[in-house]
């Protein structure tokens, strides 16, 4: 149980009740697709906003100590300085919402980081990424360790087992996916949970968070799930505490729509080269 929502007793009966409207929240997900995305200098404002939830992420075999690096670096300075400065945003201190590492990396991150002058958390998935189907003790003390090198907030992977049995946990954010599945963040399965979130405020006064994670690339795509969050559950989500996106990409294909909002032409691939 996570520290927001300890001391809150889960009545589950109210969820064995709940019933999904499968077409409605298909009709819904492709209204939020088929609109037409802010433009201009809107567009630009909601594209930095969309910086502050990304939770700027490697997860690959061949990670190393300089690429973590290099992924603290751009997370510290996600857009290119003059860029920030054409649109008046240089002295806001926008930084990407946190650093997301395998727990083998932490220390890597959080030194990047430390040197940097930064204070942009670290996360780590832990509990058997990406099945989550190892023991419980060795899944403690993977998120034990990880903690003690400085991460600061934890992707569990929980046991889906038990959520195909009922049996529920708490926590403070709930995620779309892993990232590494064949199909992950989809807007269909996104109403459906942050309509749960809703409802469990509603009846509990708890928030919970909400990270769309796995399939996330192109800039048209974060305003998409910004639109959603904030027409599903108001500006008060529209924070970190309260809604990350988990991606690799993302930032990149932002920057690129920036430097085009900027300059009125696209990138080259040396005009930014830590994309």
């Amino acid at each position: 149980m996570s520290a927001r929502s300890r001391g809150t007793e889960l009545d589950l009966s109210w969820i064995s009740k709940i019933q999904v409207n499968h077409p409605a929240v298909l009709r819904r997900a492709e209204q939020i697709q088929a609109r037409r995305t802010v433009k201009k200098e809107w567009q630009a404002a909601w594209l930095l906003k969309a910086v502050t939830f990304i939770d700027l992420t490697t997860l690959s075999g061949d990670d190393t100590s300089s690429n973590i690096q290099r992924l603290c670096y751009k997370a510290k300075y996600p857009i290119r300085e003059d860029l920030l400065k054409a649109l008046n945003m240089h002295d806001k201190g926008i930084t990407t919402a946190a650093v997301c590492v395998y727990p083998a990396r932490v220390c890597d991150a959080v030194q990047a980081l430390k040197a940097a002058g930064c204070s942009i958390p670290v996360a780590s998935v832990a509990t058997g990424f990406p099945a989550g189907q190892t023991h419980l003790k060795t899944r403690l003390e993977e998120i034990r360790l990880a903690v003690e090198d400085g991460a600061t907030e934890i992707d569990v992977v929980i046991n889906r087992s038990l959520v195909l049995t009922g049996q529920w946990e708490g926590s403070d954010f709930i995620k779309t996916s892993t990232g590494k599945e064949t199909v992950n963040a989809t807007f269909p399965v996104a109403i459906v949970m942050l309509r749960a979130i809703r409802d469990f405020f509603w009846k509990t006064g708890n928030k919970i968070g909400f990270k769309p994670a796995g399939g996330i690339r192109s800039a048209k795509d974060s305003l998409a799930w910004l639109s959603l969050v904030k027409e599903e559950l108001g500006d008060e989500w529209l924070k970190p505490e309260l809604f990350r996106i988990g991606a690799s990409t993302l930032l990149s294909d932002i920057e690129r729509q920036i430097y085009h909002h900027v300059t009125g032409r696209y990138a080259a691939y040396h005009d930014l080269p830590m994309s």
